[in-house]
């Protein structure tokens, strides 16, 4: 038997004791109620017929229960008395219900009051047992006293009413804890099954994870009911709704905080949207919506999950960097090949000079190029994507030129290394790809890094195709791209996202002799606030 069941028993078992226990007190006050009322019917009762005149006048006769027992056994009859009684002075009756004790004295002791001219309610035990009476004298023309009325009802009989009543209360009882019990039982069972057949505590346990979790869960999660009121918002949403996080949420409805949110859509149609973009508070999210069934498949909610898209153009960007080292390396290596197969052949045909002559060459190229980075650029992340760069623009027989007036010692630890690996790399990529859509031969890209002063500056120029004017506003949107292919439109857009982080400025021109300049400046220093 599952433990709620017996609970649920036990305490049913327990609340029936009660029951019977206050059934019995009930039981004796409702006797003590019953005695009263029945005392004071049986008095009037007695004084209605002590006042009736044939009674009275029935005392001179010669026989008077020839004429007071028809009467009083009619009246008897009439009320439900028990018996009514009359008797002379002496305590003889002339009328009672059982006719041979007619004649015969009265019992019970308790006529001496009346006899001195008071009315009693008394219990006593007379010839039919305990019984409960009211007692009245007559009075005859003269006001004196001639004989006794005695009304009575057993005692028995009183308690027989109660116990009716009690055992009416206990049966009735009975039934409402059986069906209660049942029903307890019934209601437990679909809240167990409700959720999932936890214990209260497991419940308690679940839910401080389930917070847990939310906490550590870099995306916001935002839950609603099927009215639209937020259950549910962990810290993610609550900073990307409300970056100063004033505002409590919970609670309110869906629209009043994101009143372009379509969990309602979600709710009404039951269907799940997923990667859908939208703006909360100015910043571009990917969003995941999900309806909440219960246990019939109704909807009962829906819960949306999204993350600001700019931190995933920026794991995307990790992805990418790497990538582009890698590519770098392959070029690097198929360069390198290709240089030492050309030497290997000018051996074999003996030239030695013109072998000579590479190896000077490559070698005065690459010492000269690493002796500069590590002499004015001594970062290893920044020197790598720089040499990396270099490597491939020369696969792509593009010349790229790193300004000798460079220098990129003074860069703050709060500066993030992987957003200038972000600027750099994306800016000399979008430099590579104008100046190969140009068509002329010199194709150049220019580098200059400088951290003098209280900024860092990098400056990327190129001889390309330039920037045509109607485009100059959309440069930096997401997905706007000048070459109108797929999965474009993303490099500049993560650039701008990275120089915003740093607190910099992104600009660019084009050149009269054509191709860009993009220019970045990064303060070194956080700004003061209040």
């Amino acid at each position: 038997m599952r433990l709620q069941t017996r609970l649920i028993l036990l305490i049913g078992t327990l609340l029936f004791i009660i029951i019977i226990a206050l059934t019995f007190s009930f039981e004796r006050m409702l006797v003590m109620t019953l005695q009263k009322n029945v005392g004071s019917s049986a008095l009037k009762i007695a004084k209605t017929v002590a006042l009736m005149d044939v009674i009275k006048e029935a005392f001179d006769e010669e026989n008077p229960s020839a004429v007071i027992q028809p009467i009083v056994e009619k009246i008897r009859l009439e009320t439900d008395a028990e018996y009514i009684v009359i008797g002379n002075r002496e305590g003889i009756r002339y009328a009672h219900p059982l006719p041979d004790r007619i004649g015969k004295a009265m019992v019970g002791g308790d006529n001496g009051p009346v006899l001195r001219g008071e009315s009693i309610i008394s219990e006593a035990v007379g010839t039919m047992g305990p019984s409960l009476r009211g007692k009245t004298p007559i009075y005859d023309d003269h006001n004196q006293i001639i004989g006794i009325v005695s009304v009575g009802i057993l005692v028995k009989d009183i308690h027989e009413s109660a116990a009716t009543y009690r055992n009416a209360m206990i049966i009735f009882a009975a039934i409402a804890l059986m069906v209660g019990c049942g029903g307890a039982i019934a209601i437990a069972n679909g809240v167990k099954r409700s959720i999932h057949g936890l214990e209260p505590k497991e419940i308690g346990l679940l839910y401080q994870e389930k917070r847990a979790i939310l906490e550590t869960i870099h995306e916001g999660i935002i839950a609603i009911n099927k009215e639209g009121m937020i259950t549910l918002a962990n810290q993610t949403a609550l900073k990307l709704i409300d970056p100063l996080e004033k505002t409590e949420i919970a609670g309110k409805h869906v629209w009043d905080v994101i009143p372009e949110s379509r969990l309602l859509e979600v709710i009404k149609s039951g269907h799940a949207e997923i990667d859908q973009e939208m703006v909360i508070n100015g910043s571009m999210v990917v969003v995941n919506r999900l309806p909440i069934f219960d246990h019939y498949h109704q909807v009962v909610g829906a819960v949306s999950s999204f993350r600001n898209k700019s931190e995933l153009l920026r794991l995307t960007e990790e992805l990418t960097q790497v990538k582009r080292y890698t590519e770098a390396l392959r070029s690097q290596t198929h360069e390198y090949s290709n240089k030492l197969y050309t030497i290997y052949g000018l051996i074999q045909l003996e030239s030695y000079q013109e072998a000579m002559d590479i190896i000077t060459h490559e070698t005065d190229v690459h010492q000269n190029l690493i002796h500069f980075l590590l002499q004015e650029i001594p970062d290893p992340i920044i020197g790598g994507i720089l040499i990396g760069k270099f490597n491939r623009s020369n696969e792509l027989r593009v010349s790229l030129e790193i300004d000798t007036k460079s220098t990129f010692k003074d860069i703050p630890s709060g500066i993030s290394r992987n957003h200038l690996v972000t600027i750099i790399g994306n800016l000399i990529d979008n430099a590579l790809e104008a100046v190969l859509a140009a068509s002329r031969d010199d194709k150049s890209v220019r580098v200059f890094l400088t951290d003098e002063g209280k900024a860092l500056m990098i400056a990327i120029e190129d001889n390309g195709v330039g920037i045509a004017e109607d485009a100059a506003n959309q440069l930096f949107e997401v997905g706007f791209s000048t070459k109108h292919e797929a999965n474009r439109g993303y490099g500049l857009a993560i650039v701008k996202q990275a120089v915003q982080q740093l607190r910099g400025h992104i600009s660019f021109h084009s050149r009269l002799q054509g191709g860009t300049i993009f220019t970045v400046v990064i303060p070194k220093e956080k700004e003061s606030g209040l």
